[in-house]
């Protein structure tokens, strides 16, 4: 059944089975691979989209029940925030083995969108659904709050 899904500001009609969580359609049906399969249950965070903004887990949500929302990816972040995030963590060396932080960047932009100035419980609050298996949670609190400064 084809869908036609707005991601990253543009239209992509997929044809996948009912049912197809969003995070296989970008991964297998539009060669989206920033977006990560971690768990398939919610909860870790790795496979973590904006839908309509809001952090969304994309490992459960089928992909014919997002409607006209607008689905942005790791691909398609933009704006002052996710510019600060990505600097920041860069100049930080956030990352150890990778692999959680396009939800991580993904959470922490979402984060910063919608609170420019974040405490460390809102920090803890908004990222402690994406599990870094490198332990990296007090880089990531420390650089989501330079980010803040950046932004």
């Amino acid at each position: 059944m084809a869908v036609t899904l707005k991601i990253n500001g543009e239209e992509k009609t997929v044809d996948a089975a009912p049912g197809t969580p969003l995070l296989w359609v970008l991964r297998d049906h539009l060669k989206m691979t920033g977006t990560k399969f971690g768990c398939g249950v919610a909860q870790c965070g790795a496979c973590t989209v904006h839908i309509d903004g809001a952090p969304t887990r994309s490992c459960v949500l089928p992909h014919d029940s997002i409607g006209d929302s607008d689905v942005t990816t790791i691909e398609g972040v933009s704006g002052r925030a996710a510019d600060a995030i990505r600097e920041v963590w860069v100049e930080s060396d956030v990352p150890q083995c990778g692999y959680c932080q396009s939800g991580q960047i993904m959470s922490a932009t979402a984060l910063l969108a919608s609170n420019a100035n974040p405490s460390d419980k809102d920090i803890d609050d908004a990222m402690s659904g994406n599990i870094c298996r490198c332990a990296t949670y007090m880089s990531i609190r420390r650089a989501i709050k330079d980010a803040a400064d950046k932004a």
